[in-house]
């Protein structure tokens, strides 16, 4: 990618950008350091179509916080920038998507529209789960949602419907999907939900007459109806099945004596997955594929063929005998295992270099997540980002990339298994001294140690951490802050008892003011910089016997372990 400074006005926010439709961010923790010393990190663009203009791939608040100082000074600064190709909307959406789940856990609908967004660019289900260190089954499970009208979509995404529920809806037919999200919006109505719903969607065993292709008129078998009308069902499945069978097989000959290359009919209950097909016209050898729902519905999918891998090598058509059995290769694999693990254990160093790669691309019997520090919150993931300790964190994370020859990554941890991958990381090790080695192990572990679990507090026991070096509250921390009663424990920690009594009856607006006056040392107050609230610090303490955070809990747990 090439760097160049571009001016302000010849930026704009790509639609490809992952959060470009999200409404304005948070931007008061990047306002004074780039008021102060600009944007020191390069935005990611791309040429937009328009001579010497970009559009911004990811580093959209970099930008919204430059127009802000453009507009406080009258003066607009050049930012720097990596430009991509302009034709490789695949790499923009996922270099747009590698920045940002850096900085903000994506939920499950921001990854659908992300992992449908490289989909559609012609990215595999295999290589989106390779570039972001998940699963197949993950992007297959998000690619899924695919099928849900907006309504159900955008429900989903603000929490309104649990996840069984979701699941259950994949499977269902547009039609099903809009009569259940009738009855969910209606206030008269109840919605079935979970079980009951994938039981409600299912039939239960009955299948409706609107689902036939055939003429009931010539259907001889026996039909019921409710007392109104509105619904009737066959009495007879497999009567039902025998009509239903034949009208497919007269539609799909119709389709192919139309011109259609191909007809698919899906096996009863099997569904299309669209991120594993080409879109292609009939003209162009676009195929036909069927599929038939258990509640008798039937859906004709017109215009794909099945996705063709890219570079893939020519293969020789003729059938060979495979040199061993199936019995035969787990013989010759058990043995090779013994053999080379038994010699393993006479060498510790490459052992630790194995287990570095393992840990970081993962393998079958050992997989690896980094710690994504997730949040809902955007102004707390704009606290973490702009933290001491989180860009010590990155500083490093950047410096063991370049050690191990990576691309830029937002992670070194969670991969997915990819042997070959495992072992180019191990080739690179063996040529690394064991100082580097070393160092690998420490920030691998360091990434991979989760949120809000004991190894935290065990790392407090054994090594000091002053907070106060690597945080500072912020308006982040001040605006989550909301109960009267802690408020004014911690002005009594600040600023001592007297200021709290006489402040107990304030507002904790006001109490939350006097904390940041001590902090800052403004408005006659005594500047206190080192003070953090105490369920911060390491330990973690409360500030009562009731209603302790998890943290303190979990650091009181496990304090008897080191009290020798």
């Amino acid at each position: 990618m090439e760097l160049q400074t571009i001016p302000l006005d010849r930026l704009a926010v790509s639609a490809l950008n992952m959060r470009a439709s999200r409404k304005k961010p948070f931007l008061d923790d990047i306002l004074p350091s780039i008021r102060e010393r600009g944007v020191l990190v390069p935005l990611l663009v791309r040429p937009n179509g328009e001579p010497d203009h970009f559009e911004i791939v990811a580093g959209r608040r970099r930008f919204l916080a430059s127009k802000t100082i453009a507009i406080e000074t009258g003066e607009a600064r050049d930012l720097p920038c990596r430009v991509l190709s302009q034709s490789d909307d695949a790499a923009a959406v996922e270099a747009s998507i590698l920045e940002n789940t850096a900085r903000l856990e994506p939920d499950e609908m921001q990854e659908f529209e992300a992992f449908k967004k490289l989909n559609d660019k012609g990215k595999s289900v295999e290589e989106i789960a390779r570039i972001f260190g998940v699963t197949e089954l993950t992007v297959r499970r998000r690619l899924a949602l695919a099928s849900l009208i907006p309504g159900i979509r955008k429900a989903y995404a603000d929490d309104e419907i649990d996840g069984a529920s979701i699941t259950a809806l994949t499977l269902a037919s547009v039609a099903k999907q809009r009569e259940w999200f009738e009855m969910f919006k209606s206030a008269e109505m109840r919605a079935p939900r979970g079980p009951a719903l994938k039981r409600w969607l299912l039939g239960g065993g009955e299948i409706e007459t609107g689902a036939a292709l055939f003429s009931l008129e010539n259907y001889d078998g026996d039909i019921f109806e409710d007392l109104f009308g509105e619904r009737s069902v066959f009495a007879d499945a497999e009567k039902f099945w025998v009509c239903q069978e034949a009208a497919i097989e007269a539609e799909r000959d119709k389709l192919l004596s139309s011109g259609w290359s191909k007809v698919t009919i899906l096996p009863r209950g099997e569904f299309f997955h669209s991120w594993e097909y080409d879109q292609l016209a009939k003209k162009q050898g676009g195929e036909v594929f069927v599929e038939v729902r258990h509640s008798g519905e039937v859906a004709f999918i017109k215009g794909y063929a099945p996705r063709r891998k890219k570079s893939a090598a020519k293969t020789d058509k003729r059938t060979e005998r495979p040199e061993c059995s199936a019995p035969l290769e787990n013989y010759v694999d058990l043995h090779r295992h013994a053999a080379a693990r038994a010699m393993l254990l006479k060498q510790p160093q490459i052992a630790l270099r194995l287990l570095a790669a393992h840990l970081i691309a993962g393998g079958p019997n050992i997989r690896c997540q980094p710690e994504r520090q997730a949040t809902r919150k955007e102004k707390t993931g704009a606290s973490i980002a702009a933290s001491k300790g989180q860009q010590a964190f990155e500083k490093e994370r950047a410096e063991i990339g370049q050690l191990l020859d990576f691309d830029e990554s937002s992670f070194i941890t969670g991969g997915n298994e990819d042997g070959w991958r495992l072992a180019s990381i191990f080739a690179k090790m063996m040529t690394l001294s064991d100082g580097d080695i070393e160092r690998i192990l420490t920030f691998v572990t360091a990434e991979i140690v989760a949120a809000g679990h004991e190894a935290v507090d065990c790392l407090a026991r054994v090594v000091p951490i002053d907070i106060a070096d690597w945080m500072t509250p912020d308006d982040a921390f001040f605006e989550l802050l909301r109960d009267k009663n802690m408020t004014n424990a911690m002005l009594a920690d600040i600023a001592g008892d007297n200021v709290a009594k006489a402040n107990r009856d304030a507002t904790a607006k006001a109490q939350k003011a006097i904390i940041r006056d001590c902090l800052d040392g403004r408005n006659g107050r005594e500047k206190t910089p080192n003070w953090r609230p105490r369920w911060l610090q390491f330990p973690a303490l409360s500030y009562g016997h009731a209603g302790k955070p998890g943290t303190v809990k979990r650091a009181e747990k496990i304090a008897p372990l080191f009290a020798g």
